[in-house]
This record gives C-alpha cells, structure tokens and sequence, in this order.
C-alpha cells in the first residue's frame, strides 16, 4: 500500500519510508528494509545508500550483526530521527525509543524475528494479489481486561503484533485481523499456553458500568466484549502462534506440547478462540493462506490462517 508522507531533511520518497518502518518498527536489517521497500530492485545498493545519507543526517544509526557467515546492519531511528517522522502526524506516536544497547541486546532476535514474520505476510500478498504493506502490522499493542480467575486486577494483553490484511478476490475486498505471537523457544511452553489463557479472558471480557452517584445507584449489566470497541466490524481476530529458533523436530514436539496444556485449559477448552501454530520456515515458504497451521484446540488436522481448511472467506467487508 502507499504511504505518501512529507520528507523530512532532504530525504527522498525511500528515505521517508525507511524512517516510518523504522519508527513502526524500532529495529529493522538492511535485508528486511530491501524486501518491504525496493523489492523490485535486484540488489539493495540504492537502499544502502539512502540509509547511510539518513545516517549523516543524524537520522537513523546501525549495528553489526553477524548470521550465516555473514554481516549484516541492523537499523533504528535516533531521537531526531524518531522526532521528524512524528512532526509528519501520520503515524501514530510511539513512546519506545530504540537505543544501542537494546538494539544489540537479549531482544534483538525476537524483534527480528517479528518484523520477519511481518514481512513474510507482505511478500506473499504481492504474489497473491492482496494488500499487506509494510506499516500495516503494529507491534506490542496493549489490550486491557480482567480475568475472572484475577478479581480485581487491571490486566494487559500485549501481542506480538496485531496485523492487518486485505484479501482481495475479484471484486470483493475483505479485511482480516491477526494477532501475532513470536515465539523463539525462549520461554516455557506453559508460559505460552499461559499466553493462549490471556487471550480467551480477554475475548470474554465484559467491561461493566461505574456506579453513579448516590447510595443505591441503578444496576445495569453491559453484554459488549470488550474487544467489540477496537475490531467494531469484525469477527474476534484470529491467534497466529509463530514458531522460531530450534531444529523443526524440536519444534513439532513444543507444538504437541502446547496443544496438550491448551486442551487442559477448561477456559481455553470452553472457549471459541481461533488459534493455529505454525513456523517461521513454513511461513516464509507457503505463505499464511496454505494450510501450514496446527489448530491449538481441537482437531489436529493443517488449516490456513483462517483456521478453515477449505472455505470461502467469509468476513467484513475492507472499506
């Protein structure tokens, strides 16, 4: 999709939009960069040559990072950087400042390995013919609610990212929502299901009414999720759960694992949450509209990403 935004500082149309992925998405490799914005250039020269002027403008700075053998430049925006994207008003601001320490600390990968995941619904939407740009996914998206289990508590539901894609087939446009989980194998596979738990509490959540004033106030019970107030015209989005970072034996087995623990769940059991696993390696090279994905409950047979086998599309229109 196009995103036409003033050019701050003398950078050209690239430039402008390396600096709005970046700001988006706080880290991002050179390689990245190339495929969401000069995919019809062979190499990344040009690319290249954009960042390092945005570089001795002050703009964006970069680190090493070496994989496969090779080096290449992780890029994030400084403070002047991140200032002129707001200046332009079309992004919605961000308080997360990358810095040099973050970018070559412990959350490296994992911000990585979002971004990929990201971008491999983008690849796939051009060969498709749908609409998935680069800005059309945002990271670490706070959702609050409170858990039955939890009384009294104010909690967070952050995913990974929340995603947005345009499914376009002949003339009907739908837009569909997914809310992304990365997993690198870094945490316990009860801490994921865990995750999974979060999500259903927040698809049942019903925010009730404040008491108004005086000693007995009228009672009114509210039905509306709260979810119902952010996806207004959609179905609850469904859970993409990506899988990275160890052999895929190792992974088909934290796959089972997280299906057993989720079955065990009587709120995910009892819940209608649309949730599938697949890897990061399958999704690159099917793309999310093969049937790639695991259900976490229920049947184990592959569904695509909108955990149907093999049925029509059928969701809100795309505007």
């Amino acid at each position: 999709m196009p995103y036409p935004t003033p050019i701050p500082m003398g950078a050209n149309d690239v430039g402008q939009q390396a600096l709005n992925v970046l700001y988006q998405h706080r880290l991002v490799s050179t390689q990245q960069l190339h495929q969401m914005l000069t995919p019809h250039h062979t190499r990344a020269e040009y690319l290249r040559r954009q960042l390092h002027m945005l570089r001795e403008r002050g703009l964006v700075e970069r680190v090493g990072r070496r994989a496969h053998g090779q080096t290449d430049l992780l890029w994030w925006l400084t403070e002047p950087g991140a200032a002129a994207v707001e200046a332009t008003g079309l992004l919605p601001q961000r308080p997360y400042r990358m810095s040099p320490e973050a970018a070559a600390g412990p959350l490296q990968e994992h911000t990585l390995a979002t971004v990929e995941t990201g971008l491999a619904f983008v690849t796939h939407a051009r060969t498709l013919g749908h609409e998935c740009g680069p800005l059309d996914w945002s990271p670490e998206i706070a959702h609050t609610y409170r858990d039955e289990q939890r009384p009294g508590e104010d909690l967070r539901l952050i995913p990974d990212a929340v995603l947005n894609y345009i499914h376009v087939s002949g003339q009907k446009r739908t837009l569909l929502t997914f809310m992304i989980e990365v997993d690198r194998t870094q945490m316990t596979i009860a801490r994921l299901a865990q995750k999974l738990h979060a999500y259903a509490a927040y698809q049942r959540y019903v925010p009730q009414p404040t008491g108004g004033r005086g000693p007995r106030p009228p009672r009114r019970t509210a039905t509306t999720p709260a979810w119902r107030s952010r996806y207004p015209s959609q179905s609850f989005p469904r859970i993409l759960l990506v899988l990275t970072g160890a052999s895929p034996e190792r992974l088909e087995r934290r796959i089972a694992d997280l299906r057993s623990l989720s079955a065990a769940d009587p709120v995910l059991a009892a819940t209608a949450l649309r949730a599938g696993v697949t890897t990061l390696d399958q999704l690159r090279e099917h793309g999310p509209f093969s049937r790639i994905f695991i259900p976490v409950l229920g049947d184990a047979e592959p569904v695509d990403a909108l955990m149907r086998p093999a049925q029509p599309i059928a969701e809100a229109p795309a505007a």
